[in-house]
């Protein structure tokens, strides 16, 4: 398989059920921060995303940010509000983001699942480290043309992930 495809497909990062996680024997979910958990206008979670990660947990799974972002502030005020441990400057989609964050959480790649909203850099960069990855809309193209540029850039991999369904186990 493409490494530019992702195993799942979901609308929204707190769509990604935590009891099918952990019935896939996940125990940590990687997810990138702007515009797969919140817009880059926003700097702190929501409510939605703090009982997301409370359903996490009760399940057993870390949530752990790992994040591009070139404001290493904006990451950790943001973790340190969600209550959830972090990686700032992964530098994905290579390896050594991912590979610190499975070594800071003492776990292996077959037990973690990496969610994020860019192909060439959260799905690739997953692949490249064994980890599985779910692919989620962006929240938001507003005011970042560019960006928008990249997703359809990104449209004929989108296109082949489109209908990846998590509950087909066999994926895993």
């Amino acid at each position: 398989m493409s490494r530019f495809i992702a195993d799942h497909v979901c609308p929204r990062a707190v769509d990604l059920s935590p009891a099918l996680l952990a019935d896939l024997g996940v125990r940590l979910l990687l997810a990138d921060l702007d515009n797969t958990l919140i817009p880059y206008t926003m700097s702190l979670p929501t409510d939605e995303l703090h009982a997301w990660r409370d359903a996490l947990a009760d399940r057993g799974i870390t949530l752990c940010v790992i994040s591009n972002n070139r404001n290493p502030d904006r990451v950790i005020n943001f973790c340190k509000a969600l209550d959830v441990p972090y990686i700032t400057h992964a530098h994905k989609p290579r390896r050594d983001g991912f590979d610190r964050a499975l070594a800071q959480m003492a776990l292996t790649p077959d037990r973690t699942v990496m969610i994020g909203d860019q192909i060439f850099t959260d799905v690739l960069g997953a692949h490249r480290a064994g980890i599985r990855a779910v692919l989620v809309r962006p929240i938001s193209l507003r005011r970042y043309p560019l960006r928008a540029l990249r997703y359809v850039l990104e449209g004929p991999f989108r296109r082949r992930s489109a209908g990846r369904n998590l509950a087909e186990a066999e994926i895993f």
